[in-house]
């Protein structure tokens, strides 16, 4: 089985990448190391690994590599609404763009997995959970591009599955403390208190092994679970901010 994860040294790429080079998997690594060069280092040794330091917004590099892969799993973007908001041009190409590509460059018996963002949500109703079939209506640029893509993917292919991820929190090897449970960690040990902005606000909250687990779940379960889209969170984390702190 080969798969093609773009962003491969990325927050989840790279524990995605490592799982599933564990495993047996042949992965194609596609990254340009934006923010750490060394997140997929202890890889190299392995021989069903391959990386590749590329600009994922190239339709002339995607063409040499997409048609040769049974999975696509496109994990490259800019994430989160600051700095999509900052760079909307990079964020639109990265994060969009990209997908039009690969979708282009696809044939029928390929596969693709794309992990969305629950932030499609925009700001739910009180009291309401919000289910797969709630209605999207992102508030920022970043909610905006993903919820693009996987309605892009949703009227283009048929070979999909789709993950609306909550909260994602984890030890990682590309880590990111910006995340909400992370940066509370780490803000808890380095000062000792923790300052909440609108602590009231409810979040739904995943560890990235699960989210890894899930992705490798719908790998080997593919005729199941395809042509769905799917909430992915812990039904007993979805907390106020408050009350994640007193956690």
């Amino acid at each position: 089985m080969k798969i093609l994860i773009t962003g491969a040294g990325g927050y989840i790429g790279s524990m995605l990448t490592d799982q599933l080079i564990r495993k047996g998997y042949n992965v194609l690594a596609i990254d340009i190391m934006k923010y750490d060069k060394d997140s997929l280092n202890h890889l190299f040794f392995y021989e069903n690994f391959k990386f590749i330091h590329a600009d994922v917004t190239s339709e002339t590099f995607l063409k040499k590599y997409v048609n040769k892969v049974d999975f696509i799993i496109p994990l490259a973007g800019l994430v989160g609404a600051t700095i999509c908001e900052k760079n909307k041009k990079e964020a639109t190409a990265v994060n969009f763009t990209q997908i039009k590509i690969i979708l282009k460059l696809m044939n029928d018996k390929q596969k693709i997995i794309y992990l969305n963002s629950n932030s499609g949500y925009g700001v739910g109703q009180k009291n309401k959970y919000c289910t797969e079939n709630s209605p999207l209506n992102p508030i920022s640029h970043y909610g905006v591009t993903k919820v693009q893509s996987e309605q892009y993917i949703i009227k283009n292919f048929k070979n999909f599955v789709c993950f609306r991820l909550a909260t994602v929190f984890g030890y990682s090897y590309r880590m990111r403390t910006d995340l909400i449970v992370n940066h509370y960690i780490k803000e808890a040990i380095n000062k000792n208190y923790l300052k909440i902005f609108e602590p009231h606000f409810r979040r739904n909250f995943i560890h990235v092994k699960d989210v890894v687990n899930a992705v490798q779940f719908a790998i080997e379960n593919f005729s199941k679970v395809k042509g769905q889209i799917y909430n992915l969170g812990l039904s007993n984390a979805n907390i106020t901010k408050l009350d994640l702190a007193k956690k």
